[in-house]
């Protein structure tokens, strides 16, 4: 297990995530790693054919995740659409020898028994580089894949084993990505859940309160 590369040992962790790459690791290698960590999900593991990455997401990056999971839950909610949340879900298949953890990922519609992979993954891209994650969710046959970056939604939808990219979500096709981008642009996330609810809903927002 060779590493290739790591971040400096002086950086801002509330500002840039936390990354080790590591090469020519086993698969069992990757296996122990998972069972080491057990439940804490404080460090996302992505594997894919013996290069590993370990990441720990800044606070920025845990914030817009949280932010985008409440926006697209609270539409759901709103719409009426079955929405099962399954937040960073270890995905993995040893046959292809990949592995993935979304930042969140959801089942769309009536939950299905022992789902195998999400109907969508997110991916909130803080820090450049890394494992090429659509790679490795294209081998695991994720449907859809959300990515958040640099203030856009970019949307992903699998065919004959292709991601293309698209201007609509397969899985939630009324949801228009320009609302959510708008939504993401609040100052807080509640503010942001309001603008939501107002543009779905109508009305006037509410005053934001002090909070005291």
């Amino acid at each position: 297990m060779m590493p290739a590369n790591q971040p400096s040992s002086v950086c801002d962790v509330d500002h840039v995530d936390q990354r080790v790459f590591l090469r020519d690791v086993g698969w069992d290698d990757y296996e122990a790693l998972l069972s080491a960590r057990g439940d804490d999900g404080g460090v996302r593991i992505t594997y894919f054919n013996g290069e590993l990455e370990l990441m720990t997401p800044s606070v920025d990056h845990e914030s817009l995740k949280k932010r985008l999971a409440r926006l697209l839950e609270t539409y759901a909610e709103i719409r009426n659409i079955e929405l099962e949340g399954y937040g960073s879900w270890t995905l993995k298949e040893k046959a292809k020898q990949l592995g993935a953890e979304a930042d969140e990922c959801y089942l769309v519609g009536p939950v299905r028994p022992a789902p195998k992979v999400p109907d969508i993954a997110i991916e909130v891209i803080w820090t450049s580089g890394g494992v090429d994650k659509l790679a490795v969710y294209r081998g695991l046959g994720v449907p859809e894949v959300w990515f958040w970056e640099d203030g856009t939604l970019r949307v992903f939808v699998l065919q004959n084993e292709t991601y293309l990219a698209a201007t609509r979500s397969r899985a939630l096709p009324e949801l228009d990505p320009a609302l959510i981008v708008r939504c993401m642009g609040e100052p807080t996330q509640t503010r942001a859940i309001r603008a939501l609810r107002t543009a779905l809903l109508g009305g006037t927002p509410a005053a934001p309160d002090s909070g005291r």
